[in-house]
């Protein structure tokens, strides 16, 4: 005998099938579900949550849940995002601060050596796309970078060598909320660092992607000898 769905599933199996379907449009916000499906406020909550950790929902704070637009899958490909999306626009912050634990370790610096912070937050319209923090040494900072993907952060010195770690993992609350997305949806973790020809690290990127929407793809280039190695 199969178990009987919890209220939850159904409101959940109920709402997703009017996305599905298209009778909920990408945007459209959810007023008044409790009283729809006459359940209690933690029931509703409880079902809205599967369909955030799904991606089909979307919580704004302030203004209520709405059905998540849907973004176009974008490819990670040695630093560079593509295809390049007019509609994508990117905010800056700047921060001035001195390096400690994690970020200090991946510039290979002391700790309390002044670095500038350079916060990234794209959009794709209205909806949250992309989160980057980049980390340069105050002396290699200029006052002004842009952010837009692929671009990284201009830099006084020429790259030689960038080296990337690709991980999935759970959201930090700051970037569940900042990127809109459940807590039980999981990122794609980028931690890029970049060195010039001299050796020293002259950037240190994490960047925070929806785990739904971006694919990283890695390209191997074999050398005469590893063809012959093979052969």
């Amino acid at each position: 005998m199969e178990p009987v769905p919890s209220l939850r599933h159904t409101i959940a199996d109920d709402l997703r099938t009017q996305i599905a379907t298209g009778r909920l449009k990408p945007g459209e916000r959810q007023p008044q579900l409790s009283a729809r499906y006459k359940v209690s406020t933690a029931t509703l909550r409880n079902a809205l949550a599967l369909l955030q950790a799904e991606g089909l929902i979307e919580k704004i704070h302030g203004k209520g849940n709405f059905v998540r637009r849907l973004l176009r899958r974008l490819t990670y490909e040695g630093g560079v995002l593509t295809p390049t999306l007019p509609t994508v626009h990117v905010t800056v912050r700047t921060a001035q601060l001195h390096a400690r634990g994690t970020v200090s370790a991946l510039l290979n610096v002391p700790s309390r050596t002044p670095l500038t912070e350079y916060l990234c937050l794209s959009h794709e319209g209205e909806s949250p796309h992309s989160l980057a923090r980049m980390y340069v040494p105050r002396d290699l900072a200029r006052a002004e970078v842009s952010c837009h993907w692929p671009k990284p952060a201009e830099l006084r010195p020429r790259l030689a060598e960038i080296r990337e770690r690709v991980s999935a993992r759970l959201p930090t609350p700051e970037e569940a909320s900042t990127l809109r997305i459940s807590s039980a949806l999981a990122v794609l973790a980028i931690t890029r660092v970049s060195a010039d020809t001299a050796g020293r690290v002259v950037e240190a990127a994490l960047l925070v992607f929806p785990g739904d929407r971006p694919e990283a793809l890695f390209t191997t280039h074999l050398t005469t000898e590893d063809r012959k190695a093979e052969g």
